[in-house]
């Protein structure tokens, strides 16, 4: 079973007309920014085969996000590795999310907000849903599209620094990655709050 449309037509029943679905990507990473989207479906349009980012090809993805393009209103938002080092990674990802939806073009009379939180300052109606990309067709619009936006990123940043695999592991800690870090050491995309890192920085200090 993937998303639905049943959360948006409960608050339509009850006045709301445009609703937006907020995700972000990248929490998890070493490297890069943390990156959200927002997206308001059209209800009369909305592209066959919306689900959890993660749970779809690229070539799903991609061909997803182009339609959403086409058909909703869209927007995307980073917060940067200083901003994660500075205030740590939730309320960067709160940063970015409150960006997307400030960078639509219409301001939605609701926004559903993955996660157990709604971000601080939101002065709109909001929902915060637990598991939202697997639970509502807007959130997972807003996963598919957050998530091509920080692979291309990553895949640029890759180009300029070869070598840590961000091309095919968008800055996740996986092994390859570690090791790169390890032998490449740190480079300035990378999150230097977090413990692989940090570690890193202190072994050369040392």
């Amino acid at each position: 079973m993937g998303p639905d449309y049943f959360l948006e037509q409960a608050l339509m029943a009850r006045g709301a007309r445009l609703i937006a679905g907020v995700d972000e990507v990248g929490r998890g990473p070493l490297a890069g920014p943390v990156t959200a989207a927002a997206v308001i479906l059209d209800p009369q349009a909305i592209p066959e085969g919306i689900n959890d980012s993660k749970k779809l090809g690229v070539k799903r993805r991609r061909m997803l996000e182009e339609a959403l393009t086409a058909s909703a209103q869209v927007s995307v938002a980073h917060a940067s590795v200083e901003e994660i080092d500075q205030i740590n990674i939730l309320q960067a990802s709160h940063l970015a999310m409150m960006r997307a939806i400030s960078a639509l073009t219409v301001r939605p009379d609701h926004v559903l907000i993955d996660g157990n939180k709604i971000p601080k300052g939101l002065n709109l109606p909001a929902t915060a849903v637990v598991k939202g990309d697997a639970r509502s067709l807007s959130i997972g619009a807003a996963s598919i599209v957050a998530k091509i936006a920080r692979d291309a990123i990553m895949e640029d940043l890759a180009q300029q620094f070869p070598g840590y695999g961000w091309e095919s592991n968008a800055g996740y800690p996986t092994k390859a990655h570690r090791s790169a870090l390890h032998d490449l050491g740190v480079t300035p995309h990378h999150r230097r709050s977090f413990g692989p890192v940090r570690n890193i920085l202190c072994r050369d200090e040392n």
